[in-house]
C-alpha cells in the first residue's frame, strides 16, 4: 500500500463530515480534488471505505475503522512535528478554546500576539452558543472557554477581560426621540430574540422577566449576525452586546434607544476548569493573558470603556 498522510487527511474529514462538499470547504480544496484523493485511496483497499444510498454519502462499517486508524496515525505524526518544534526550543502544541459567537469580537484581540509570538501553536477556536461552549468546558474538550454569563454547575477559575453592554437596538430610520424610554417600550415592539442555549438570550429573558413584561411579538433567529441583520432590515429591535454593533453605530445604520434599566452589564471572562492541568501551550497562553490583558484592552478596546461611562453613545 502506498498512500500518503495527504490521502489519510482527506479521508478522515469525508469521514468525520460525511459529505465530499463540506470536507472539501474545511480542506480549503476544491471538490474534484476531495474526489480524486479519495479515489486513489479507495483503491488501494479491497472493500469499500463508503457508499452513496440516493444522494447521500454514508461511511461504511470498514470505512469507520480505517478513519479511526487514520486519525491515530495522523495524531501522531502530529506529536513528531511538536516534538521536533520543542528540542528546537520553539513552544508548539494545540491551544483550544471554546467561544460565545458574540465573543468573536472580542477574543482574536486577545489571541493575535500570542500566535505570532509562538508559530508552532495550532488554534482550534469553536465558536457556538453558549450552551454548547459550556458542554465542551465541563467534558474537559477544551482549554478554556469564553462567556459573559458565568456557568452555575460547574466549577471554573476565570479571568476577567473586559466589560460587557447591551442596549436596546433599532433600525436607524425608526424615530426615538425621547432621552429615556420606559422598559414597557419593548411590549410595543417586535422583538428578535437569540436561539434557545444563547448567553445573549439569557440574559435578555431575564431582563423581561424581571421587569413582569408581556413581549406579545417575537421572532428567534440564530447566531448574533442574523439578529443584527434583521434589526438592520427593520423587523424590529433587539437588546444587544455594543462590541458587535461598533461599526453600524459608526456609519449610523443602528441606533441605540436608551431605555430604563438598560444597559445591562457583565463582564467578558476566560474561563476554565478549576483545577485542570494544563498544557504548556494552555500555561504559557494563561500566563500571557495575565501579562498582557490591560495593554491589549487599551489597544482594542478603549472605546467600550469610554462609551460606557458616557452611558450612551454617538461612536465617532
Amino acid at each position: 500500500m502506498n498512500y500518503t498522510l495527504h490521502q489519510l487527511y482527506v479521508f478522515l474529514k469525508v469521514a468525520q463530515n460525511k459529505s465530499i462538499t463540506k470536507a472539501a470547504v474545511e480542506l480549503h480544496l476544491t471538490q474534484p480534488a476531495v474526489s480524486i484523493q479519495l479515489r486513489n485511496f479507495q483503491e488501494q483497499f479491497e472493500f469499500p471505505l463508503t457508499e452513496v444510498i440516493g444522494r447521500k454519502l454514508y461511511i461504511t462499517d470498514f470505512g469507520q475503522e480505517i478513519a479511526i486508524a487514520a486519525e491515530k496515525v495522523l495524531s501522531e505524526v502530529e506529536a513528531i512535528n511538536y516534538k521536533t518544534l520543542a528540542y528546537k526550543g520553539e513552544l508548539s502544541g494545540r491551544l483550544k478554546i471554546s467561544i460565545v459567537s458574540t465573543g468573536k469580537y472580542v477574543m482574536p484581540y486577545f489571541l493575535s500576539d500570542f500566535l505570532k509570538q509562538h508559530p508552532g501553536v495550532d488554534l482550534i477556536l469553536d465558536v457556538t452558543n453558549k450552551r454548547q461552549v459550556l458542554e465542551s468546558l465541563e467534558h474537559n474538550e477544551v482549554d478554556f472557554s469564553l462567556v459573559s454569563v458565568l456557568p452555575d454547575a460547574i466549577q471554573i477559575e476565570k479571568v476577567e477581560l473586559l466589560p460587557n453592554a447591551l442596549y436596546m437596538m433599532v433600525n436607524a430610520s425608526q424615530t426615538f426621540d425621547k432621552k429615556n424610554y420606559d422598559v414597557s417600550i419593548l411590549e410595543e415592539l417586535a422583538v428578535i430574540y437569540r436561539e434557545e442555549g444563547s448567553g445573549t438570550r439569557y440574559i435578555m429573558e431575564k431582563f423581561i422577566e424581571n421587569n413582569n413584561l408581556n413581549v406579545p411579538k417575537k421572532f428567534e433567529l440564530t447566531g448574533n449576525e442574523a439578529v443584527k441583520q434583521a434589526v438592520l432590515a427593520g423587523l424590529g429591535c433587539s437588546i444587544m452586546p455594543l462590541i458587535g454593533v461598533k461599526n453600524e453605530l459608526n456609519n449610523g445604520s443602528l441606533q441605540i434607544v436608551p431605555v430604563k434599566g438598560l444597559p445591562i452589564k457583565s463582564n467578558w471572562n476566560l474561563i476554565w476548569l478549576k483545577g485542570k492541568k494544563f498544557s504548556p501551550v494552555a500555561n504559557a497562553y494563561l500566563q500571557f493573558i495575565q501579562n498582557e490583558k490591560e495593554r491589549i484592552i487599551a489597544d482594542s478596546f478603549q472605546w467600550i470603556e469610554e462609551k460606557n461611562k458616557k452611558g450612551i453613545i454617538q461612536l465617532k
